[in-house]
């Protein structure tokens, strides 16, 4: 499963770990996330990730 990375603020959300806080499960990859999910760290949408891996 591939790292995404926020475009504005660095966070790398990674799937083996999820994001707990928002309620993603680890091992969700980033394709599953809600539409609705943002950075944990700054706010912005999905469609401000890139893939890193």
């Amino acid at each position: 499963m591939k790292r995404y990375a926020c475009n504005a603020c660095d966070y790398i959300y990674d799937p083996t770990v999820g994001d707990p806080d928002s309620g993603v499960a680890p091992g969700t990859p980033f394709e599953a996330l809600p539409e609705d999910w943002y950075c944990p760290l700054c706010g912005v949408t999905k469609a401000d990730f890139t893939p890193i891996d």
